[in-house]
């Protein structure tokens, strides 16, 4: 009888083993299942080159463009499908490689993107940044013309003449002068300008400036002198028959005068009177020159006497000629 329940006992063992390996070999299989199928994002990485264009504002457009190219661990390229987008430009095509026309772009910062899927809707998303600088503007060559010989009063003209800078920029002409005024060709390549009221010896700047180049300061400055006023005489006193005394301080201070321009001829222009007697104007420029030469130390060669025509009453003029000037003319002014 024990022995039976001892046989029992290992059956019934037996039968509660076959009973739990099934459910254990089933969740095993469950979870390899699960490890087989689970899901892993694709990994896609987009590169550009060159990353930094340096051509922009119409240029041109070979130095404009960007060359995209797409790397992806996708298990099947057949079915593998591109979405491309950007902020700015154009990309042409639809494939892993492309390029990105930046052409006519302003300087900044422009981004281009890729979305990649397959046919089982696995989809994948990656972006690159390039710069966009533009060349640096190069300033034209500018030559300026100025006149040779220009005469006081007269206008003078300036004309440039400009080669060579930056293709795009349109030339603009802005010129400014530091004397006289521009009467004509403002905004042109040549300009006249009036003269009118500026002194001999006076320099008139003329320059011409082309915005559009920034930071640039393309500029160019030319420089003519008006010919210097040439020397003029100048009265210095006169006077009737007077004293003997009174004429020596008139000389007196005409002597002053002539020390103190070593260089300066003296004029001594006598205009006899009507009714004189004969031989009165020789005395008295022998009196005068006798004076100023014994008396007041003035070189006799520097003295120059000259006869006015006849006056109502004997006058006498002094005058101070630098050296260059031309002498004074006796005139019929009456007195």
């Amino acid at each position: 009888m024990a022995k039976l329940r001892y046989i029992a006992l290992i059956l019934s063992i037996a039968l509660t083993g076959l009973l739990i390996a099934p459910a254990s070999a089933q969740k095993s299989r469950s979870r390899a299942t699960t490890q087989e199928f689970a899901y892993r994002p694709a990994a896609i990485q987009l590169t550009a080159f060159p990353k930094v264009v340096t051509n922009c504002g119409g240029g041109d457009a070979r130095g404009s463009l960007v060359q995209l190219e797409v790397h992806s661990d996708l298990p099947s390229a057949q079915s593998t499908r591109y979405r491309w987008s950007a902020n700015g430009g154009h990309i042409e095509g639809d494939g892993p490689n492309t390029r990105w026309d930046l052409s006519d772009l302003k300087a900044g910062y422009y981004k281009a993107s890729v979305e990649v899927g397959d046919t089982k809707e696995c989809v994948a998303f990656s972006e690159v940044t390039v710069a966009v600088r533009c060349q640096p503007p190069v300033c034209p060559n500018i030559y300026i013309s100025c006149p040779e010989k220009i005469t006081a009063g007269q206008p003078v003209t300036f004309s440039a003449n400009v080669a060579g800078g930056y293709p795009s920029i349109s030339p603009v002409f802005n010129w400014s002068v530091t004397a006289g005024r521009i009467i004509s060709g403002e905004g042109t390549s040549s300009i006249t300008v009036d003269t009118t009221g500026l002194k001999g010896g006076q320099s008139i700047q003329a320059t011409l400036s082309m915005p559009g180049y920034d930071p640039l300061n393309c500029s160019q400055s030319c420089v003519v002198q008006l010919p210097p006023e040439p020397p003029t005489c100048r009265p210095f006193d006169q006077f009737p028959k007077i004293s003997r005394n009174d004429e020596k301080a008139r000389l007196d201070n005409y002597a002053i005068e002539l020390q103190n321009d070593p260089s300066a001829t003296a004029y001594v222009i006598v205009y006899p009177e009507r009714s004189g007697k004969a031989g009165e104007v020789q005395l008295h420029v022998n009196r005068v020159v006798d004076y100023l030469v014994n008396s007041r130390g003035i070189d006799k060669r520097r003295i120059v006497t000259l006869v006015g025509p006849t006056r109502d009453r004997l006058l006498l003029e002094l005058w101070t000629c630098p050296e260059g000037a031309k002498a004074p003319v006796p005139t019929n002014q009456t007195n």
